[in-house]
């Protein structure tokens, strides 16, 4: 079985316009079998300082042991982070920033991607740096309703085009023991 084949149980219980006779609203049960996320809230900004980390790394490896200027040093850390990243991915399934914010990255078999499929995540990683700005309003008391523009990165591009995903390491025995298990079908449950 595949990751994108795991199904998760989840129960939905929706009001019925009726009452029963000690004036309780009855609820319908449904059961859903839903795709299964084996992400975490948050990961985009976990996986954004964890590549800035390994490429700080390079930069000051550069500007300190090959004396190039700051510019050159950033300029050069890009592809190295990429191809180290690759390298790391493939045998330990995390880079150096991945392993301080405790994640991983696995492919659709549940494995540390190979190679050229690590090389070609890491590649397109340069397309998830390219932001995206979007309009968001509040309202607050004091100040009224307030708009103004944020920036968002799109650092999911990479891991949906690959068919990976980026995982915290606490959670590869509950993904391995999901993978053991058949996807069931869509049903109702008995009404409660």
């Amino acid at each position: 079985m595949k990751i994108s084949e795991i199904k998760e149980r989840k129960v939905i219980h929706r009001p019925t316009p009726d009452f029963d006779r000690f004036g309780k609203r009855i609820y319908h049960a449904y059961e859903y079998y839903l795709t299964y996320d084996p992400g975490f809230k948050g990961n985009e900004t976990q996986r954004l300082f964890a590549k800035w980390i390994d490429m700080a790394l390079f930069a000051v490896l550069f500007y300190y042991l090959l004396y190039e200027n700051p510019f050159t040093a950033v300029l050069f850390s890009i592809p190295s982070v990429i191809i180290s990243g690759a390298v790391t991915e493939y045998y330990f399934g995390t880079t150096l920033g991945k392993k301080i914010f405790r994640m991983k990255v696995i492919d659709d078999e549940g494995n540390y991607p190979v190679f050229f499929h690590s090389l070609k995540r890491n590649l397109l990683c340069l397309a998830n740096l390219l932001p995206i700005f979007s309009e968001y309003s509040s309202k607050t008391i004091a100040m009224g309703r307030r708009t103004g523009i944020q920036m968002n990165f799109r650092m999911y591009l990479n891991n949906k085009i690959c068919k990976t995903y980026i995982i915290k390491e606490s959670k590869m025995e509950e993904i391995r023991s999901l993978m053991d298990v058949e996807p069931p079908e869509n049903k109702k449950l008995p009404e409660s």
